[in-house]
């Protein structure tokens, strides 16, 4: 049961006294009716057949790819992964972790931005070897298709990305450079 399995994983790595974001690695389906996997080896074999994708496979790799899922595969224990330009991963952490940045409304940088500050708090990432969450289709929101079809939304959009990295420089000094770096590379 997954909540029965969290609180379980939460106990274990001590959560209530550790700065550690655990992560639920995402897959998604082309399916609109599909029967839940009950188990780790039953997604596996669905993911194996084709049924399954690691989440966003096909239209932004980079946001997931942290999450190592080769790694994955075979873990049995929570495993470290570095934070990444563009992570996104679906995260449990306390809640007195660092809010979600109110800039980002919408559809864009939410749950990046979210990251990010996370890791420039030090939190650890931690990837959970048998928790898995699943992305049924839908319908795109109002927010995502504003973003594709408005350069002014997109605008909007950088101009507050530039806002959150200079929050991040005062906030963080040197260390936050690594995220501008990163941003300014790609």
């Amino acid at each position: 049961h997954p909540s029965y399995y969290h609180r379980n994983s939460i106990q274990q790595l001590e959560l209530p006294h550790r700065k550690a974001a655990l992560i639920v690695p995402a897959f998604e389906t082309l399916h609109y009716r599909l029967t839940f996997p009950k188990s780790k080896a039953e997604l596996l074999s669905m993911l194996d057949m084709g049924s399954l994708y690691t989440f966003r496979y096909h239209v932004w790799p980079k946001g997931h790819a942290p999450t190592d899922y080769a790694k994955w595969r075979t873990a049995t224990v929570p495993y470290r992964v570095a934070w990444q330009p563009d992570f996104e991963p679906y995260v449990v952490v306390r809640r007195d972790c660092p809010r979600y940045d109110q800039r980002f409304v919408g559809f864009g940088w939410n749950k990046v931005s979210h990251i990010m500050e996370l890791d420039a708090q030090e939190y650890e990432l931690l990837v959970l070897p048998n928790a898995f969450m699943i992305h049924m289709p839908h319908a795109p929101s109002f927010d995502i298709s504003k973003f594709r079809l408005s350069a002014g939304y997109r605008g909007c959009l950088q101009t507050l990305r530039e806002e959150f990295h200079q929050d991040l420089s005062r906030r963080y000094g040197a260390a936050a450079l690594k995220y501008l770096t990163a941003e300014r590379s790609l």
